[in-house]
C-alpha cells in the first residue's frame, strides 16, 4: 500500500515537472527550426558567390522539407545558384520543374525567363566564351530553343520586370540564327549548289523577319537567281532589293567602281 502511495506521488511530481519545463520554453527565446538554418546558410553562401556551397543548402530544404515554409522560395533560388554556377543544364531542369509544379506562383516569370536564358548558354562552351569564335559557324540548337522558349514567355509576360532583356537577348539570338543560316548559304555558293542556298536565303526571308542578315540573304537569292538564269524572279528581286535597301546597294556600287577604278590604275601597262 505505501509502495503504491509513493508511486501515485512520483508520476504527479514528473507531470508537474514535464508541465513547468514546457513552461520555461515557451517564455522563453523560440527555437530556429533547421529549415530556416539551412535558408539563411543559402542566403549567406550566395551572397558570398558561393554557388555550390547554396546549392547543397537549398537542396538540402527542397529534399527535407519539401511542404515547408521555405520549399518554393528555395526553388526558385536553385534556378538562380545552378545558373551562376555555369550549370546551365540544371538551370533549365529547375526552371521547368518549378513551372510545373507551381503555375500560379507570383515568379513564374521569373522562371519562364530563365529556362528561356539558360536554353541558349547550353549552347556556349567555356572556350567559346572566352574566345572571338563566331557562333555564327557553330551548331545553335540552342540559341534556336532559347528564342523559341524568350519568345514564349514575352507573349505570356509582356509587362514583367524581365520582359526588356528578353527581348534584347531576343534581338541577338534573331540575328545570329539568320547569320548561321546564310553562312551555310555562302558554302553552298561556293559549290555552285544555288537550289541549297536559295533554301537557306528564303528560310531567313520568311521566319527571321527584321534580322540584320535580310539583305544579305536577298543578296544571296541575286548571286543565285543570276546563275540559275531565272531573269523574271531575278528582276522583281532587284525591285525590291532597290526599293527596301536603297542606300545600301548605293554603298554596294560606290566600292564596286572604287575598286574597278583602283584595279584599272594598278594594272596600267608599263612604260
Amino acid at each position: 500500500m505505501e509502495n503504491k502511495i509513493y508511486s501515485q506521488k512520483y508520476n504527479i511530481l514528473m507531470v508537474l515537472m514535464a508541465s513547468i519545463l514546457v513552461g520555461c520554453n515557451s517564455d522563453g527565446p523560440e527555437i530556429e527550426q533547421p529549415e530556416k538554418i539551412y535558408y539563411d546558410q543559402a542566403q549567406k553562401r550566395m551572397n558570398a558567390k558561393n554557388y555550390f556551397g547554396a546549392i547543397e543548402s537549398l537542396e538540402a530544404i527542397e529534399n527535407r522539407y519539401p511542404f515547408g515554409v521555405y520549399a518554393e522560395q528555395a526553388q526558385v533560388e536553385l534556378i538562380y545558384a545552378h545558373f551562376m554556377n555555369s550549370e546551365t543544364e540544371a538551370s533549365h531542369t529547375a526552371a521547368e520543374k518549378f513551372i510545373r509544379l507551381h503555375p500560379r506562383h507570383p515568379n513564374i516569370d521569373y522562371a519562364y525567363f530563365m529556362k528561356g536564358l539558360s536554353s541558349y548558354t547550353r549552347d556556349r562552351e567555356f572556350l567559346t566564351r572566352v574566345s572571338d569564335t563566331d557562333l555564327s559557324n557553330r551548331d545553335i540548337s540552342g540559341a534556336k530553343e532559347s528564342f523559341a522558349e524568350l519568345t514564349e514567355f514575352l507573349t505570356r509576360f509582356p509587362d514583367s520586370q524581365y520582359a526588356p532583356y528578353a527581348k534584347q537577348r531576343n534581338v541577338y539570338l534573331r540575328n545570329m540564327i539568320a547569320k548561321n543560316e546564310l553562312a551555310a548559304a555562302d558554302y553552298y555558293l561556293t559549290i555552285d549548289a544555288y537550289i541549297a542556298a536559295i533554301r537557306r536565303a528564303n528560310y531567313v526571308i520568311e521566319n527571321i523577319p527584321n534580322s540584320s542578315e535580310n539583305y544579305r540573304a536577298l543578296k544571296v537569292l541575286e548571286v543565285s537567281y543570276d546563275a540559275l538564269g531565272y531573269s523574271n524572279l531575278l528582276d522583281d528581286l532587284r525591285v525590291v532589293i532597290n526599293i527596301n535597301y536603297p542606300d545600301q546597294e548605293s554603298i554596294q556600287k560606290s566600292q564596286q567602281k572604287s575598286w574597278s577604278w583602283n584595279f584599272l590604275n594598278n594594272t596600267k601597262p608599263n612604260k
